[in-house]
């Protein structure tokens, strides 16, 4: 396969940068982008592409190897299915659908079709979870004791049909459950809806894994700054790594290295070294498309699988149903 034929559907925010990227990726070409929206034309314009306002109009009129689908969640379900009876492979942006129920329907339907499907777990490809993964597998952290995470935002005005935990704590569960490579034993969360018309504007959660990790996670649309951050405490120190500016530190104990009784050490700690870690930077979608690209041209599996957004939804719909039942919810 030389040139691959994609178009995108939805050209919102994320859609916009979808139809950017494709335009620059060598041997991709940017066909079509559809949109309701008539405005969504001059998305089609910069990038030299058709546009069109019914995306099965799109599907009967051009040949396409494969679709981002950057919709409202409500939709992935019905655009996805009809993708799919068509042989295009998906690109999904998270979360992968509405419910469980609609997610297998979705990755059934590719399976009998024999389709790529993956799913727009983006902070996979930021560089600095990039690093902090394989700086975790190496065991620099020795056991891992705890994480946090703060995924905190001005309140969208573009999101009417999920709440917080769909929209950004989903981001959370996702690399959690990546980093620390063990299932979730049990979830809790407390929620409140401050601003938001029908949804939780803000959530602080927790999460104890298989291997007893504990995790938290704080995420909100009530924050006057955008904070992107995950903390990863172990044995040896903690790893504090930024999302947005892909910065990421170590901070050392101290006795760490030098005590053979740990708890001793522990008592008569003190601070350790702060290290910046270099990290080359790049851009994360484009680093997703690519990798997608990828995959359909080498005929890989997906690196975001449906499976991979069906276990992340369904623990986020856990964290929802914890707060409806304020009970611990066990997977």
């Amino acid at each position: 396969m030389e040139n691959l034929n994609v178009a995108v559907i939805g050209a919102g925010s994320m859609g916009k940068n979808h139809a950017r990227i494709y335009s620059s990726i060598k041997g991709v070409e940017l066909v079509a982008v559809c949109d309701v929206s008539n405005e969504s034309k001059e998305v089609a314009d910069d990038f030299n592409a058709k546009y069109y306002k019914s995306y099965k109009e799109m599907l009967n009129k051009e040949k396409l190897d494969a679709v981002s689908i950057c919709v409202p969640t409500k939709l992935h379900k019905s655009v996805a299915l009809d993708i799919i009876k068509n042989k295009i492979n998906i690109l999904m942006e998270k979360p992968i659908a509405t419910t469980t129920q609609e997610a297998g329907e979705v990755i059934d339907a590719a399976q009998k079709n024999e389709v790529k499907l993956m799913v727009g777990h983006i902070e996979q490809f930021n560089p600095v979870v990039v690093e902090l993964k394989k700086r975790i597998k190496n065991n620099e952290l020795g056991n891992i004791l705890q994480v946090h995470c703060q995924r905190l935002s001005l309140f969208p005005q573009r999101i009417i049909d999920v709440g917080v935990i769909i929209d950004l704590a989903i981001h959370e569960i996702y690399v959690l459950e990546y980093l620390i490579d063990s299932k979730v034993k049990r979830v809790y969360a407390e929620t409140a809806q401050r601003f938001h018309s029908s949804h939780e504007d803000l959530l602080i959660g927790t999460i104890r894994f298989d291997n007893n990790v504990l995790g938290v996670i704080s995420a909100n649309w009530l924050t006057p700054k955008k904070v992107r951050q995950i903390k990863v405490t172990g044995e040896r120190g903690m790893f504090l790594a930024n999302y947005l500016t892909q910065e990421l530190y170590f901070y050392e104990k101290e006795f760490a290295a030098k005590s053979v009784n740990y708890n001793d050490a522990f008592i008569k700690g003190k601070e350790g070294k702060k290290i910046k870690i270099e990290i080359k930077k790049s851009e994360p979608l484009k680093n997703e498309l690519e990798a997608f690209v990828e995959c359909i041209k080498k005929n890989k599996e997906p690196p975001v699988r449906g499976e991979d957004g069906l276990e992340t939804l369904k623990i986020a719909q856990k964290f929802l149903e914890s707060s409806r039942k304020n009970e611990v919810m066990n997977l």
